[in-house]
């Protein structure tokens, strides 16, 4: 039976997931909404062009001419009342005012009660996104534990295997706790 090594190209795996971890966690919260106008909160929501569900950045120019206020001027103009009912559909919480040219989304200052119910929600995507390293993290010890089952890993490899993951484990960890940081940061800033 040959023996499994432990190199670098063991690990990749493991942390090409939790980086795909990350980037989920990066677009959950992106969708969240802070006192200021950003653009990345419509990514989201699409509507129905031509028999397709399209986003809507894609069949629209959106803009940011000031800090609270979003423009979005859809390039065919018969998809305007179609854009203006996908954005009152979503859970944005903002009623968008047509002009017959285009949308603008006002966004209005947080109340208090409000940001730390959205602090709330970014803690738990964040602990959502711990859960999931930790499983990865799982899984892959599970890996290789059966690989010591079948004789095809030593213990001392399998110990080895089990610091290395868990320091990666930890990087992400750590990382994830900084994005959280930050954006409870950006939503108690007044």
């Amino acid at each position: 039976m040959a023996m499994i090594e432990i190199t670098k190209e063991s690990y990749r795996p493991y942390e090409e997931n939790m980086g795909k971890t990350i980037n989920v966690l990066n677009e959950n919260l992106n969708a969240i909404r802070a006192g200021r106008a950003n653009p990345r909160v419509l990514d989201r929501i699409t509507i129905d062009y031509y028999g397709v569900q399209t986003p809507i950045h894609q069949v629209a120019n959106i803009q940011v001419p000031e800090p609270r206020l979003i423009t979005i001027t859809p390039w065919d103009p018969t998809t305007l009342k179609a854009v203006e009912r996908a954005i009152q559909a979503s859970d944005l919480g903002i009623n968008p005012v047509n002009d017959g040219k285009q949308l603008r989304l006002i966004f209005p200052t947080l109340t208090e009660e409000r940001r730390r119910d959205l602090v709330k929600i970014v803690n738990r995507y964040g602990e959502d996104a711990k859960i999931a390293i930790r499983n990865i993290r799982r899984d892959g010890i599970d890996k290789h534990r059966g690989y010591l089952k079948r004789k095809e890993l030593t213990e001392d490899n399998l110990a080895e295997f089990e610091v290395a993951i868990q320091k990666i484990t930890d990087r992400f960890v750590a990382e994830i706790d900084a994005i959280t940081a930050e954006k409870e940061k950006d939503l108690m800033e007044i």
